[in-house]
């Protein structure tokens, strides 16, 4: 199921106008042998393009596939329908040598940035350890570190500090320094400032927009909360149970949403100022939306039908295909 139409891959394309990354109708079932086969996809059907430059949110609640689709891009999770194209390149089936020869150009930054930093390297080593790996002698190495620590906010002198004497706002930039450090062209962050305070998360937030202006970096940008993702990002890909239920541009889908549950979702991100909250809170108790545990996951047709108020018959038999409703594309048979 295609949110967009590819571009066209002709004699006359240059590298240039090839999409940074393009997934198509992307499967991923859990467990082996028949079990995978007959599993609940936690992927099923996704399709998304990231553009030069550009940022995509990809948001949804706690089990919607999001992460599982970072790990598939990143090769950290096999596959089990369509394609993934880095570069207008297939990397899908990538063998280790050729994960390890775009592996400076593919980097991620994750929720906890303990799972890149050893609490037994100085911060030093640890950034200055990818670019040994291809073979970057050690003085150069540690003047990149020094230069990258300096470009997230950090002191120079910080190269020689370990992760324990940073707070976990410090620690999440060197975790950006260490994914920005071989220059990448597509970083994927995995909920990358959902451990965070409000304050830091606006710290680290506008680190990251600045880095991709000044850059030209694209970032696929992984996270729960809309209003995180709306600030980040020029597009937003909304999932449920692992399926497309709306995509389209950052402000048409955050400001003016279309499917009952991307209206759920913005009705519950939260905001600093009361009145709105009580008034969003209001928007979610009338939008009549069941809540994720009180309904049990099915196949065949809409999967947010057990949950929505707007639910027919035909929702329980037909997966509503992504149409264009204004700006966006949206999953639902009455959107």
């Amino acid at each position: 199921m295609s949110i967009e139409t590819p571009l066209r891959q002709d004699a006359g394309t240059t590298v240039q106008h090839q999409p940074m990354l393009q997934v198509q109708d992307l499967v991923v079932r859990y467990g082996r042998g028949r079990k995978a086969a007959t599993a609940q996809p936690a992927v099923d059907g996704v399709s998304f393009t990231i553009q030069r430059g550009e940022t995509v949110g990809l948001v949804g609640e706690s089990g919607s596939g999001k992460s599982t689709i970072g790990k598939a891009i990143l090769g950290l999770q096999k596959t089990s329908g369509g394609t993934v194209a880095f570069q207008g390149e297939d990397i899908t089936e990538a063998n280790p040598s050729k994960r390890r020869a775009i592996g400076s150009e593919l980097r991620a930054v994750f929720q906890d940035p303990n799972s890149s930093l050893n609490p037994r390297k100085t911060v030093g080593a640890s950034l200055a350890e990818p670019l040994r790996v291809r073979g970057v002698p050690a003085p150069e190495a540690r003047t990149k570190a020094e230069d990258m620590l300096e470009r997230v906010g950090l002191p120079r002198e910080a190269v020689d500090r370990y992760p324990s004497q940073f707070s976990g706002g410090q620690r999440q930039r060197i975790s950006v320094a260490r994914a920005l450090i071989c220059e990448p062209k597509l970083v994927v962050c995995d909920e990358a400032v959902s451990a965070l305070d409000l304050s830091t998360q606006a710290q680290v937030l506008n680190l990251l927009a600045d880095l991709r202006d000044e850059l030209g970096l694209s970032y696929l940008f992984i996270a729960h909360d809309i209003s995180v993702v709306q600030f980040l990002a020029q597009r937003v890909v909304v999932l449920y149970r692992g399926q497309v239920m709306e995509s389209g541009p950052a402000a048409a889908v955050t400001e003016n949403p279309k499917h009952p549950f991307t209206q759920a979702l913005v009705a519950a991100s939260p905001v600093p100022r009361p009145a709105e909250q009580a008034e969003r809170r209001a928007v979610r108790e009338s939008l009549g939306v069941r809540t994720a545990a009180a309904v049990a996951a099915t196949p065949g047709g809409c999967p947010f039908r057990q949950r929505c108020p707007l639910a027919t018959d035909l929702c329980a038999t037909e997966r509503p295909a992504l149409r264009r409703v204004g700006e966006a594309d949206v999953a639902c048979h009455y959107a």
